[in-house]
């Protein structure tokens, strides 16, 4: 079977590659997966029906890359960049993706936080070109039909949200189709899945804001949101559609809210192999860092008291993470989660008080705060700091400047070296600027965001930020899980991408908490490995041919099929 209803991949009698379209002339320019605009050769050009239709000088990649990073260069604001690159993506998707790779630490945040954030909030208003999946409630029970209309026969990765809890932004209705189309970008750009392999969706299953509901603008159903048993029966379609039109896909969860991000989870991860990214690679991309930061103090995470303040899909993630990551250094269940606390917004999770069901695994026994002193109901964030002595502290709230200077403060009370990772995104979310937490804690304090920032000058030295993202785990994670066939998508293949990412940044960055946004075409393919091997290890992988192999086999192996943006010779196909 053809891997598109318009075009076929083969190999030549001397076994390269090239691309046989079922298209010629002027609808071949319009695909972005076959169009290589000025870079048509002349030959290709009278096969393909192309003559009159380009100008007459035939460009190379490198040529054409130089031109639209030119324009790139003109666009006034990080929006109308982020229009400017996807455009260029709906024209040419091998040009983009050469020109991403070229520019990775420029343009992903850009493509990804924190500019995401705000094109999603603007998606129907600048909204030029289809791509993905949509499903809606008005299609739902044609959702059979309509995944028959995608032209893709072989897609293995698909990011599917519903839009109702977009970083820290919260319900964006339609708009969150962004996220998946961004998402997908970074797994073929540092994840080499091609993308043609790849399928954005957006689940509408309507939105709660009425502001969305009355614009006139706005692409989505206009309906309050599914709940309850409605929600779930929407989802069980869509979940069976996708095993019967892709059997081999792999599916991440993308942005649910807080309760359902994990009722889904749990619902479908044994039904089709699936992971939601805010739970599981928030927490394996803390873990990493955390990990880093022990290693740089010189001290065990099992040594650690970490307070993680949010307590969403996010911050249950971490602090599962670094459960697991204290127990493998010889906790029990209990100690370490006497060593994570977690805080929502009406304080420390304690047994007995009301909470929703996924966090109360999270909640401290009443006996661990016993002789505390705190003034509410509840300890706060300074106060469980002041009263645990704890020495990391984690942000994953969305709340803008909640690390204030008194809390920070007393963070260094409680060590000399101090880590604090604000992870909210975008970056209005975040709990604290770095510039703070190095000035507040005098330059000792181990930092690393969510979004990118800049080195902190701090009397006399340069003091780098680490970024916690996620993109150092999810497109290593996801391929390692489509080249192994897995079956599931374990608890112990997400931890062991968290132990690669930090084992790689020891071996190549070892004074840095995460390795530069710069390699993480590095990053991807290496933790795909080790994600394959543990896959093997407890026995989910169903790819023969890597049965055998040892870790650089794997490696080997990740890396035979890891895509790159150039273009292949086209060779029409031949009339019958």
């Amino acid at each position: 079977m053809p891997v598109s209803r318009y075009y076929d991949v083969k190999r030549d009698e001397k076994g390269e590659r090239y691309l046989e379209p079922y298209v010629s002339g002027f609808l071949l320019l319009r695909l972005p997966l076959l169009n290589k605009g000025t870079a048509f050769t002349e030959e290709e050009r009278r096969a393909l029906g192309l003559l009159g239709l380009l100008p007459p000088h035939v460009n190379t990649l490198e040529e054409q890359k130089e031109r639209v990073y030119r324009r790139y260069r003109l666009q006034a604001s990080p929006l109308e960049k982020h229009i400017y690159l996807r455009n260029l993506q709906d024209r040419n998707e091998v040009l983009f993706y050469a020109l991403l790779v070229d520019h990775l630490e420029e343009m992903l945040p850009i493509l990804y936080t924190p500019t995401v954030g705000e094109a999603v909030r603007e998606f129907s208003h600048i909204y030029r070109y289809p791509r993905g999946f949509t499903v809606s409630t008005k299609d739902i029970d044609r959702v059979e039909e309509a995944l028959g209309n995608v032209p893709l026969e072989e897609v293995r990765l698909i990011v599917a949200t519903d839009s109702s809890a977009i970083l820290g932004i919260g319900d964006q209705g339609y708009g969150g189709m962004a996220i998946s189309i961004g998402k997908l970008t970074l797994y073929t750009a540092v994840g080499g899945v091609g993308p043609d392999k790849t399928l954005p969706v957006e689940l509408d299953v309507g939105t709660d804001r009425e502001d969305l509901l009355k614009d006139p603008l706005y692409l989505g159903v206009r309906h309050k949101r599914l709940k309850g048993e409605a929600y779930y029966r929407f989802l069980d379609r869509f979940v069976e559609a996708v095993k019967k039109r892709y059997p081999k896909a792999l599916i991440q969860w993308e942005d649910f809210a807080k309760e359902a991000a994990f009722n889904v989870l749990e619902r479908y991860r044994k039904v089709i192999p699936s992971f939601n990214d805010d739970i599981q690679g928030t927490g394996a991309v803390a873990l990493a860092g955390v990990l880093s930061a022990c290693r740089l103090k010189g001290e065990r995470l099992s040594e650690q008291v970490a307070v993680v303040y949010g307590a969403g899909a996010g911050g249950i993630g971490v602090a599962w993470a670094l459960v697991e990551g204290m127990k493998r250094e010889g906790l029990s269940m209990e100690e370490a989660r006497a060593r994570v606390l977690v805080l929502d917004s009406k304080g420390l999770l304690v047994e007995g008080r009301a909470m929703e069901d996924y966090k109360k695994p999270f909640a401290q026994r009443a006996e661990r705060i016993a002789g505390w002193r705190f003034s509410g109901a509840y300890p706060n964030l300074l106060e469980t700091v002041e009263n645990a002595r704890a020495t990391v502290l984690l942000g994953l709230s969305g709340q803008g400047g909640s690390f204030t200077e008194p809390v920070v403060r007393a963070m260094l009370e409680n060590t000399p070296r101090p880590v604090i990772f604000p992870l909210s995104n975008p970056t209005s979310a975040t709990e604290a600027l770095p510039d703070d937490l190095i000035y507040w804690t005098e330059g000792k304090a181990l930092v690393a965001a969510g979004s990118p920032f800049p080195p902190v000058g701090f009397k006399g030295r340069t003091i780098p930020v680490g970024q916690g993202n996620n993109a150092f785990i999810f497109p290593g994670l996801g391929l390692g899980a489509i080249l192994s066939r897995a079956r599931e998508v374990t608890d112990g293949m997400v931890l062991e991408a968290a132990y690669a990412l930090h084992d790689f940044t020891q071996a190549h960055f070892p004074d840095l908490l995460y390795p530069p946004v710069a390699r993480l075409r590095e990053v991807s393919p290496y933790v795909a490995a080790r994600v394959m091997a543990k896959a093997l290890e407890e026995g989910v992988a169903e790819e023969e041919r890597i049965r055998g192999l040892d870790l650089e086999g794997l490696l080997a192996f990740v890396r035979s099929r890891f895509w790159e943006p150039r273009y292949l010779p086209y060779r029409p196909a031949p009339v019958i």
